[in-house]
């Protein structure tokens, strides 16, 4: 059997295999655009900067522009950048929307993420809802953080101390981007553009942190034991699975195209990213390769 024939069988049985988690890949959208929905029956959605989401096979309406949405653990509120560059919250149907912090000007702000998790009065350890975001000025780039709860609130930056014995040289405080917090107790990881390398943040007992890997636009899945990233191998984009201590897995090694932006499903057995031409999922363990579900262009996350 020839590479090309297993390929196209693979994509096949991942087409079958996929069926619980996208019941239903393909229909129409409501404004009658030919197009592939994948976001039908489950808790995919797609912000492209527009003014609506893509959710459940439908447009749902914010009323303002809509760039680089995430869920609350939970699924019930949604944090984004919108078009006046501000961090803000809403209900999933777009209402109750109120503004968390507003952009200063001359400052870009993207990829806000949820950073939950339940007190632990043992340790006496508070709990946390904070809105973790990357904030650019003058080309300069910082994590900064805020409470999710804020209205018109002041954002602080964010601290990265590194863990003790590995070495001298501090983590970077400038050129760090793409944050992404999963798991019980605050932890994240996030990306620097100028060492080109992913880090993780761990905020329990108390904040420390330190390389993970070569590689950029990390997520953390949802029990914040493995990280899905972007690598280029050979002038295109992979996809590259770490389960955290164990050497990264490249899930995606034919390639012929760009893949990015991946998002976890909350299962945590698959993954689903952005391509030139829309979006595709495939599993985590990379068993079978990528299935197109949607001709959005846009950023991928799953309500809880």
């Amino acid at each position: 059997m020839s590479a090309r024939t297993r390929r196209t069988a693979a994509a096949i049985t991942l087409a079958a295999a996929l069926t619980a988690l996208l019941p239903t890949a393909a229909n129409a959208a409501p404004s009658g655009e030919a197009v592939l929905n994948g976001t039908k029956g489950n808790s995919m959605t797609i912000s492209t900067g527009a003014t609506y989401v893509i959710m459940n096979g439908t447009k749902v309406n914010f009323g303002v522009h809509v760039r680089d949405l995430a869920w609350s653990p939970d699924g019930k509120k949604a944090a984004f950048v919108d078009g006046a560059g501000n961090l803000e919250v809403a209900s999933p149907d777009g209402s109750g929307r109120h503004i968390v912090a507003v952009n200063p000007g001359n400052q870009t702000w993207s990829h806000p993420t949820w950073q939950v998790a339940k007190a632990d009065s043992r340790d006496r350890i508070p709990a946390k809802n904070n809105l973790i975001f990357a904030a650019s000025k003058g080309g300069v780039s910082r994590l900064e953080r805020i409470s999710a709860t804020a209205n018109h609130g002041t954002p602080s930056v964010l601290p990265l101390d590194s863990y003790l014995g590995r070495g001298t040289t501090p983590n970077p405080l400038t050129g760090n981007a793409w944050p992404s917090a999963a798991g019980g107790y605050g932890t994240a990881v996030y990306d620097n553009t100028r060492t080109g390398e992913v880090y993780i943040r761990d905020d329990y007992l108390r904040q420390q942190g330190g390389v993970v890997v070569r590689g950029s636009e990390p997520a953390l899945s949802p029990n914040g034991e493995e990280i899905v990233f972007v690598r280029s191998v050979k002038g295109h984009d992979h996809l590259f699975v770490e389960t955290l201590g164990k050497p990264a897995v490249d899930i995606t090694p034919y390639a012929t195209t760009n893949y990015t932006e991946p998002a976890w499903f909350p299962n945590g057995k698959a993954v689903a990213f952005r391509t030139p031409t829309g979006t595709d999922v495939m599993p985590a363990n990379g068993a079978t390769g990528p299935v197109k579900v949607s001709s959005y262009v846009g950023l991928v996350a799953f309500r809880g």
